[in-house]
């Protein structure tokens, strides 16, 4: 199975619609979204036919309940709160945006996840701690540096997690 993992769109609708259609070519079925979208005119950038959208609050995200409402309009979308524990293919993923880093590290040393999917920082980062991979996926906004203006996919059967440059910064 393939997940593609965003976050810190900061309303950003270029970067989010080159996402989506970089998930569409890949076969995503199900994007994580690990935070900050800001406002809820983004949101129904998110929604392609087939893929189902998991996300989590970040610090930035105001308008909660216009939030909530875009996300109960999206076909597959589910809007959880500032964070989730999902299980996908049998792996399980901690989703949260992660302003705290001794969370994101309690949560990966914990040993308690296969993954610790996160945002917040701006800069994107695979990483292992024990068997828990910890993954940011980058973000999408002008002063982001262009390495980290990226997407992840984790493809479930071979815990593989690799970067995808976004086009769209605007």
């Amino acid at each position: 199975m393939k997940i593609g993992i965003i976050s810190d769109t900061h309303d950003n609708v270029a970067a989010t619609e080159a996402a989506m259609d970089r998930f569409e070519d890949e076969r995503v079925e199900t994007v994580i979204h690990c935070g900050d979208f800001i406002a809820p005119p983004l949101v129904p950038f998110l929604d392609r036919e087939g893929i189902d959208v998991h996300a989590v609050r970040g610090n930035n995200d105001g308008e909660r309940e216009g939030l909530v409402g875009a996300f109960d309009a999206l076909n597959g979308g589910t809007l959880h709160g500032r964070f989730a524990e999902l299980t996908f293919d049998g792996r399980s993923f901690v989703i949260l945006h992660g302003e705290r880093k001794p969370v994101i590290e309690a949560l990966a040393s914990a040993g308690t996840y296969d993954y610790v999917c996160h945002g917040h920082w701006h800069v994107r980062e695979r990483r292992a701690v024990g068997d828990t991979i910890v993954v940011n996926p980058g973000a999408h906004f002008p002063t982001v540096p262009e390495e980290s203006r990226t997407v992840a996919i984790v493809e479930t059967d071979s815990d593989t997690v690799t970067f995808h440059a976004i086009d769209g910064a605007e």
